[in-house]
């Protein structure tokens, strides 16, 4: 957790930071993720892969259950960053975890070359799931 004045930049910086930590023996495809609460505290989270592919988490949830764990329960931002050219997107798992808290989130994706697009996260799941 980092308390400070938040910029996107300081969010990408961490979710890169956290990207560098990924355990992704066997696909090789690096995750960071930087989810910055209604509080401004960011949480990062990385993906993390098993021999048993069931049991992988990734970045998202990872930086998430993190919040979640420290009792935040609310979030602005949300940065993601890759070791791909391509912008890669939340997997449904990850947009429906997140949604359940924040249908608003600011998404933003990071390329390898640090390149980004925005999105918001109710938008990458129209017709969501809520009891």
């Amino acid at each position: 957790m980092i308390h400070k004045s938040i910029t996107l930049d300081s969010l990408a910086e961490s979710a890169f930071r956290a990207m560098k930590n990924s355990y992704s023996p066997h696909s090789k495809f690096k995750v960071g993720a930087a989810l910055l609460s209604s509080k401004e505290n960011i949480y990062i989270g990385t993906n993390v892969e098993f021999d048993a592919f069931s049991l992988t988490v990734c970045a998202e949830r990872s930086a998430l259950f993190n919040a979640v764990s420290h009792g935040e329960r609310s979030f602005t931002k949300l940065a993601i960053a890759t070791n791909s050219q391509k912008f890669k997107f939340p997997c449904g798992l990850c947009r429906q975890a997140l949604i359940e808290f924040s249908p608003e989130l600011e998404i933003t994706l990071f390329n390898s070359n640090k390149k980004s697009r925005k999105i918001i996260l109710k938008e990458l799941l129209p017709e969501y799931f809520k009891l």
